[in-house]
């Protein structure tokens, strides 16, 4: 498994690149709207970004989320934690798009990710346990 943490030091911004290097496959979590150093990143580890997650609805940052939703082979994980008020319009009826609860697993190649509801930060904001 490869982990890097990507770091924007204008935002104080993290974002994480988990890859399968036996599948090639790798998940995004948290990118910001450029996200062509993300798959450059990924294709120097010869991987490529087949799912994307975000943590919480973010409102400090753009989300690169909408721009890797652009393409139909990236799944998104995105929160269905928080109530009414704190649901993701966006991707509504984007096929590949996936609204975690608590306890909802997915897979990237072979690296099993679980969705952990940490409300604190947005009542909807989801950790992930890989």
């Amino acid at each position: 498994m490869l982990l890097r943490q990507i770091f924007d030091p204008h935002l104080a911004q993290y974002a994480y690149l988990v890859g399968c290097q036996r599948t090639g496959e790798a998940l995004l979590i948290d990118p910001e709207r450029d996200i062509d150093r993300y798959r450059e990143m990924a294709a120097e580890n010869d991987l490529r970004i087949t799912a994307v997650a975000e943590t919480h609805i973010h409102a400090d940052f753009v989300s690169g989320g909408r721009e890797f939703a652009q393409d139909p082979n990236v799944d998104l994980y995105l929160s269905a934690e928080g109530g009414p008020d704190w649901t993701y319009q966006w991707p509504a009826g984007r096929p590949r798009t996936h609204f975690l609860k608590h306890g909802d697993r997915f897979m990237v190649g072979n690296i099993r990710v679980e969705a952990v509801h940490t409300p604190g930060h947005t009542p909807e904001h989801l950790s992930y346990l890989i």
